[in-house]
């Protein structure tokens, strides 16, 4: 059984890839931590960044770790979970005395590849005095690189677990030496199907390891993998702040419920419909920050995207363009927008459902601030329905359900629009050298309520409103009917979102024809403009290969670095099995279903 520790008060502290100067003495900054036994170089780089008192979950498990003891930790984001893993790692390395060369001391695992860079950045600060080499493995980086550091040898290996397994597949990444593993945010790298990996990965490492798992929950899906890989474990429970009924900022709160196909035609109809004055739009990864932001400022809108990827140079130059009112839209991750002092932000949008209600409280209040009126508008697909019904029972306030904009809609507001610039330029009563246009229409045979009218559709024309939407119409979607305990009990898994098939798939899928009302995916193919892929080499490439009808085939999206082709959902797997073995420009590239993340 797993010794228990239990805090019943999860502090407001700031989130753990952030630090704060205090102000207060050396000795003030050092001494909570100096109890917990660390070194003195460790006390010294958290005394320098400002550290002050350990957290609840640090206190609770730095010990533990120091110790050689496995932990099972269950609290939320920004409670400090990074330094209580990362700090007993660099401690029991400093006391190793290991041989140069003999492989990464510690694996840390990670969803995505912002948090493997927040955790990879943390530590280095951490252990710079030490001299710690730290090496953050994700996908979409260069290969050749993390190859390149792999061969040098490092001590520390922060990793997303697709990009984790395709080293250790190609012999680069050894964990024979391994001492430490530590799963952050089990949870979520569940939810995003990598358990399969997980396994995998787990099973390279030496059965006598330390393991340490960090979950927002402890569902029984995470307590099946503790009791397999973890030895006795303490058990570390941070329990968060309870949301009072009320605390939540008083904006409107509205949701639109669209298949993810149909997600970014929603934002830029719902754009255009509030026409935010400035607006934050969270994604829940990278890729999708840039996704958005390119394919708004394609549709004239003016974006900006914010990441982890980005230099400080270049988030300080966007941030300057969107406090100087030169973007209107901040495109960004929860973490690259922690921290940001935005004003008067009118409107807030989720393209993601975010599934925790903290982090979707946090991102609602960044609007609504000193009494002004603040929207928060959710995007969600049909499966996400009950994300929001969580939010709604922790927050005790309602998010209405709206239906998604129609293109009659669209005409209608854009017209509106239209009438409000004319309000503005009568009321601003400075038409005296046009009033001689109009005269001398009127004098000949034209009426002054046709004069007006066309003045009125030159200028809907001249401001962009006339365009016209060549888009079918978004159906409209009803909340799924409420799922029974026991299937609220099943573990979350991307298999379930795909249609059943009985024994092996085929391979071969000739004479598939588009079906009314099919499913669709999106395939991401790992080139685009840079590689000079089109349009024509992707179909050519799955049609050929696959003897698919090339109708089958739907949407194409090509970026500078990578491309998504929307096909059926039924034959999916089958399309990228297949081009995973083929070339698409003489190439090989990434190929995988687009899941939202990058592994």
């Amino acid at each position: 059984m797993p010794t228990r520790v239990t805090n019943e008060k999860t502090p407001d502290l700031a989130a753990e890839d952030e630090t704060q100067a205090t102000g207060k003495s050396d000795e003030a900054g050092a001494s909570g931590f100096a109890a917990l036994g660390l070194d003195a170089s460790i006390l010294a780089a958290l005394t320098a960044l400002g550290y002050e008192e350990p957290t609840p979950i640090q206190t609770e498990t730095i010990p533990a770790l120091i110790a050689g003891k496995d932990v099972l930790g269950q609290a939320a984001t920004g409670t400090g979970k990074t330094a209580a893993f990362s700090l007993p790692i660099l401690q029991r390395l400093h006391e190793s005395h290991r041989k140069p060369g003999s492989g990464p001391y510690a694996l840390i695992l990670a969803p995505t590849r912002e948090l493997a860079m927040q955790v990879a950045e943390a530590i280095h600060k951490y252990g710079k005095a030490m001299g710690v080499s730290v090496l953050p493995v994700y996908g979409g980086a260069a290969m050749t690189q993390q190859l390149k550091a792999l061969k040098r040898g490092v001590d520390i290996v922060v990793a997303t677990p697709g990009r984790a397994l395709d080293h250790i597949r190609r012999k680069s990444l050894q964990l024979g030496a391994v001492r430490t593993v530590v799963l952050d945010e089990a949870d979520e790298m569940l939810d995003m199907g990598f358990a399969e990996d997980l396994e995998a990965i787990l099973s390279e490492t030496p059965a006598d390891r330390q393991t340490a798992l960090f979950s927002a929950t402890i569902a029984p899906r995470i307590a099946a993998i503790a009791n397999k890989h973890l030895k006795n474990p303490v058990r570390v429970t941070i329990a968060r702040d309870k949301t009072k009924a009320g605390s939540v900022p008083r904006v409107r709160q509205m949701a639109y419920i669209v298949p993810r196909v149909h997600k970014m035609t929603t934002l830029g109809r719902v754009l255009d419909m509030e026409s935010p004055k400035s607006a934050l739009v969270f994604c829940r990864t990278r890729t999708e920050v840039d996704q958005v932001a390119e394919t708004l400022n394609s549709r004239g809108y003016r974006a900006e995207a914010l990441h982890g990827g980005m230099s400080q140079e270049q988030r300080d130059r966007v941030m300057k363009k969107f406090r100087g009112n030169t973007a209107d839209l901040l495109i960004a991750t929860d973490v690259a927008a922690r921290g940001l002092d935005i004003g008067q932000l009118s409107h807030v949008f989720n393209y993601d459902v975010p599934t925790s209600p903290d982090a979707y409280v946090h991102r609602i209040g960044r609007t609504g601030r000193a009494g002004r009126e603040g929207v928060a508008i959710t995007l969600a697909e049909p499966r996400e329905h009950r994300f929001l019904r969580n939010i709604e029972n922790i927050t005790k306030q309602k998010i209405e359900i709206a239906t998604v904009p129609t293109i009659a809609d669209m005409r209608v507001r854009r017209v509106e629009l239209t009438r409000a610039t004319l309000q503005e330029i009568l009321i601003g009563d400075q038409l005296d050298e046009y009033r001689g246009v109009v005269e001398s229409l009127a004098d000949g045979d034209y009426d002054v309520m046709d004069i007006a009218a066309a003045a009125v559709k030159m200028a809907h024309e001249a401001s962009g409103n006339d365009k016209h939407e060549a888009e079918e119409e978004i159906p409209v979607q009803r909340p799924p009917a409420p799922r029974s305990a026991a299937q609220h009990d099943r573990p979350k898994d991307r298999s379930e979102d795909r249609p059943k098939r009985e024994g092996k798939p085929p391979r071969t899928v000739a004479g598939t024809k588009r079906k009314p009302g099919w499913e669709v995916a999106k395939i991401y193919i790992g080139a685009g403009r840079k590689a000079k892929i089109r349009p024509g080499d992707i179909v050519g490439a799955i049609a050929n290969e696959l003897q698919l009808d090339a109708d089958v085939i739907g949407a194409i999206e090509i970026y500078d670095r990578f491309s998504l082709v929307e096909v059926p959902d039924e034959i999916a797997d089958d399309i990228v099995d297949t081009l995973r073995t083929t070339h698409i420009k003489g190439k090989r590239v990434p190929i995988r279903r687009d899941k939202g993340v990058v592994a």
